[in-house]
């Protein structure tokens, strides 16, 4: 089972805003984001695979509600779809101003802010303790 980090109260606390439809979902997948980020991090955890140091915990909560937020001002619904275009039609086929995104399939497009939790917290590659 996927990790998740974040609950839909917290993503709730975090924005100042009711949690969006579909909260679990993007929280699942802003969460696969954040693991992609810390593919080198070390911290202790679970059987289950969750932090067990309460600052690593509210860091991880943070990163990924940050990714959410980041998600949802970009137009994006956690696939990475929406915010490779300016704008997009369907028929006939337009597609204009195409954006820079992950150079990769394995890059993640990360929050500003997620990132900022994430260092904060020395989680990210290059970080030792």
């Amino acid at each position: 089972m996927a990790r998740v980090y974040a609950t839909p109260e917290q993503l709730s606390a975090w924005t100042g805003q009711p949690a969006p439809p579909g909260a679990e979902r993007l929280l699942a997948r802003a969460s696969e984001d954040v693991d992609d980020a810390l593919l080198t991090a070390a911290y202790c955890t679970d059987a289950a695979g969750m932090p067990t140091d309460p600052a690593i915990v509210t860091a991880l909560a943070d990163a990924t509600c940050a990714q959410v937020e980041y998600q949802l001002a970009t137009g994006d619904d956690g696939t990475g779809a929406a915010s490779r275009w300016d704008s997009v039609s369907i028929g006939p086929v337009s597609l204009s101003g195409r954006k820079d995104g992950p150079t990769t399939a394995t890059d993640v497009d990360l929050a500003p802010r997620a990132h900022r939790a994430l260092r904060r917290a020395g989680l990210l590659p290059g970080v030792i303790w």
